[in-house]
């Protein structure tokens, strides 16, 4: 199931590059950090549809709303602590109220970004987006799932946002299998009890603590939720159903984020257990990524401890 490594930050710029050959109603803007959203790829692929804004978001996600209102496909990036943060005002009024194809795909998001510290560590940048009407919210967990979410919501009426990483991580899939059906999370391992619901990157941590877990046969459920919004409720309605415990792990803190949203259906529906793993409301600091998972608690020893300390209680003997 895990083989080689990518950012996903990487995937985009790439994914960028052919579709921008492909279709010419596709602009991408940046701002002022073309090398490290790697829309630097497109712009190599098609200078004519790139346009660098400067240190100016703000201004960028007026004018991606202005380029989407003359019916273009809009592909605006930056960090995403500035996407989310220094122009919210401009993704709420300008693009999500009109509701137009700007999609905001948006790097270097969460903690592991490590040693540029808490300032660029974007940890509240998914409960952010997911608040506003119209916007719906992408959190791909390798390069392969990348890939297919940029192609895919070129074609997805209104805004997206699409969270990408700084750091490399492991393949889940294969380009075969990445296939991205809209609104839908994936199953990657059937067990039963416990189910672990995860995404961006703590896929691949819970894909590991499974593995730690079956070794005192504890054997959980794995799904990948890429989809933050809309959420796949059908998906959720059966996990719900067939486990006890439900776990769900983000590169993000534990409010607003994917524990939020699973616990707002959830609980209005079942009565089944919710435990949250993600940054408890804290800001972050600088370090090394490894070392700011273990200290925040969102990484597969975590996700591990927390399942089997629970499962010791009585009531889930």
């Amino acid at each position: 199931m895990v083989n080689k490594m990518d950012a996903t930050r990487n995937a985009y710029g790439k994914a960028l590059a052919e579709l921008i050959k492909k279709r010419d109603d596709v602009i991408v803007l940046d701002a002022d950090l073309t090398k490290s959203t790697k829309t630097s790829d497109a712009k190599k692929s098609n200078h004519n549809q790139h346009y660098n804004f400067g240190i100016a978001e703000s201004n960028m996600m007026s004018v991606a709303a202005g380029l989407a209102a003359s019916n273009k496909i809009v592909y605006a990036s930056s960090f995403a602590i500035f996407a989310t943060g220094r122009a919210y005002e401009q993704i709420r009024n300008s693009i999500c109220y009109p509701n137009l194809k700007v999609k905001i795909c948006a790097t270097h998001a969460g903690i592991t970004v490590g040693e540029d510290g808490a300032t660029h560590q974007s940890i509240e940048d998914i409960a952010l987006m997911r608040v506003i009407p119209n916007m719906k919210v992408f959190v791909p967990c390798d390069a392969c799932q990348t890939k297919a979410i940029i192609n895919k919501i070129a074609d997805v009426d209104g805004p997206c946002y699409v969270r990408l990483g700084r750091g490399n991580v492991e393949d889940v899939y294969t380009d075969e299998l990445a296939s991205f059906d809209f609104g839908k999370g994936n199953i990657l391992k059937n067990g039963n009890k416990v189910a672990i619901i995860a995404c961006g990157m703590m896929v691949q941590e819970a894909i590991k603590a499974a593995s730690m877990l079956e070794k005192i046969d504890i054997l959980p459920t794995i799904v990948d939720m890429p989809c933050i919004k809309p959420l796949d409720e059908a998906l959720l309605d059966s996990v719900a159903q067939k486990h006890e415990l439900i776990v769900t792990c983000e590169e993000h803190s534990v409010i607003g984020g994917l524990g939020g949203a699973v616990s707002e259906y959830i609980s209005q529906r079942y009565p089944t257990r919710i435990i949250r793993i993600g940054v408890l409301d804290s800001f972050g600091e600088s370090g090394k990524p490894k070392d700011l998972m273990q200290k925040y608690g969102i990484d597969a020893k975590k996700i591990y401890e927390t399942i089997k300390i629970t499962l010791d209680y009585k009531d889930y003997k």
